[in-house]
């Protein structure tokens, strides 16, 4: 068959739920186009029903991941930016229709993500010693802070970095063994429709992040009020729906992260996003004569 006969096979994005690709509960799609306002694809969108679906997914992935050690986190993490690696020509074409950036730049930033999951898969079984540690107290006891993960993170990914902004997001709630329900940027989710591919193909266990396109004044306000949901990191929300996602999440005393100015998401993220999601359990354990018992609250 000649070149010019061949049927051209479009791609179709699904979203990425519990380690598998469902189309949306409502059958819904939305154009996404670039920025020259050229179709790419139609992406699903979700439905509340589809929201429920992940946070019933990262529930039932939560006590699994939470409770592998942090090293198995980090090879888990290091494993993907090796996959992510080796899909980099398709995220640089994606990024770059989806950015409207030359394909050296699309290069650059799709470097940087990549970049960016190895620095925080080097941190799961770090991060421990640097907020956690022994407490001096007056008495024979051992007093031992040390970081648990809060639980089922919903994470409003930013709306202009489609790729850095997503894996800068992602990467910190899942490397401290939370798990996620992101919603994409509504206007550029093709890079993070993708990312699903490669995270279902690696060892991460499914459930552990749930990808979902579409709006986040749709799905965001029953996330931020779900009572199975624990955190909310508003970095791609504007104003009013951070306003209305912060006083949804107070219901059940949910943690937030409200947005911060990021002009540039390759600077260095520091551990602002590590720690925002973090929980400390402080142990007493009796030392000398006091026996081997001890209490924690």
């Amino acid at each position: 068959m000649s070149e010019s006969t061949r049927l051209n096979v479009f791609k179709t994005y699904k979203l990425y739920v519990g380690g598998k690709f469902p189309r949306s509960e409502s059958g819904r799609v939305y154009e996404v186009t670039d920025s020259k306002g050229n179709w790419l694809a139609n992406a699903p969108l979700s439905s509340r029903k589809d929201a429920r679906d992940a946070v019933v997914a990262a529930r039932k992935a939560f006590g699994g991941w939470s409770g592998a050690t942090a090293y198995n986190r980090g090879q888990i993490l290091y494993r993907i930016a090796e996959m992510l690696e080796g899909r980099r020509d398709q995220f640089v074409r994606e990024v770059g229709e989806a950015e409207g950036l030359s394909k050296s730049k699309a290069g650059a930033v799709v470097d940087a993500a990549i970049d960016r999951w190895v620095w925080y898969a080097g941190w799961t079984d770090k991060i421990g010693q640097i907020v956690g540690g022994a407490n001096p107290v007056a008495g024979p006891f051992f007093n031992l802070s040390t970081p648990e993960p809060t639980g089922v993170v919903t994470v409003v990914a930013p709306q202009d970095s489609s790729f850095l902004g997503l894996i800068s997001v992602i990467a910190p709630v899942i490397a401290t063994g939370n798990t996620a329900v992101v919603i994409t940027s509504e206007k550029s989710p093709l890079p993070a429709l993708s990312l699903g591919e490669v995270l279902a193909t690696s060892d991460l266990p499914g459930g552990v992040v749930n990808i979902l396109s579409g709006k986040a004044g749709e799905m965001g306000p029953h996330l931020a009020s779900h009572q199975d949901v624990n955190a909310i990191d508003l970095a791609g929300a504007d104003a009013a729906l951070a306003k209305e996602l912060e006083i949804a999440a107070a219901d059940n005393l949910k943690r937030v992260l409200r947005p911060q100015p990021v002009d540039d998401w390759t600077a260095d993220p520091g551990t602002t996003r590590l720690t925002a999601f973090l929980e400390t359990k402080t142990v007493w354990h009796p030392t000398g004569s006091l026996g081997a018992g001890g209490s924690s609250y």
